[in-house]
């Protein structure tokens, strides 16, 4: 899981306006699309079980969890505003944030121990077992050995090292 050298500056650039905004930053994707590139920018906040609904200043309703719309569009003018001034892409692009959302890519390894015990869709960049492509659950994550062993159909576990991974996700199910 490691990011392009284009990826990781803007990450860099981009972290401590996300900060600002009392919000954590999940992860991001730049896609260069031809003249008109993407970058897609996801943000998330801890979950507080204990906190009692309140109306926010923008009128909306938080209940102590997750990202709402008004997170979004702060963070959208926060990160517009310091990319106008930094210019870090060249030519035209998009800029788009979201919460990661039940289907939760991830950017990090570290990441990845709160969703143990849970489904993955995992695209590697070189075959395990002859496969590229597959969903299995999370059964382990060796942050030390940057590793992770997941439980493929007849429970078998694979280990697979997280620099062969080149995308991941949480598998929503309820």
């Amino acid at each position: 899981m490691k990011l392009s050298n284009k990826t990781q500056a803007l990450q860099d650039l981009i972290a401590p306006a996300v900060q600002a905004c009392n919000v954590d930053l999940w992860g991001i994707e730049f896609i260069p699309q031809g003249k008109r590139s993407l970058l897609r920018i996801y943000i998330d906040k801890a979950v507080d079980e204990d906190v009692e609904p309140a109306i926010n200043e923008d009128g909306e309703v938080e209940l102590g969890r997750g990202i709402g719309v008004q997170d979004c569009v702060r963070v959208t003018q926060q990160v517009g505003a310091m990319l106008d001034v930094h210019d870090p892409i060249s030519g035209e692009y998009a800029l788009e944030v979201s919460s990661p959302g039940w289907d939760r890519p991830f950017f990090q390894l570290e990441q990845m121990p709160a969703y143990i015990g849970q489904q993955v869709a995992l695209r590697l960049i070189s075959a395990v077992e002859n496969r590229r492509k597959f969903q299995a659950k999370l059964v382990a994550v060796d942050l030390e050995n940057e590793m992770i062993q997941v439980e493929v159909e007849k429970q078998q576990v694979l280990e697979i090292d997280s620099n062969n991974i080149d995308k991941a996700h949480l598998v929503y199910q309820d």
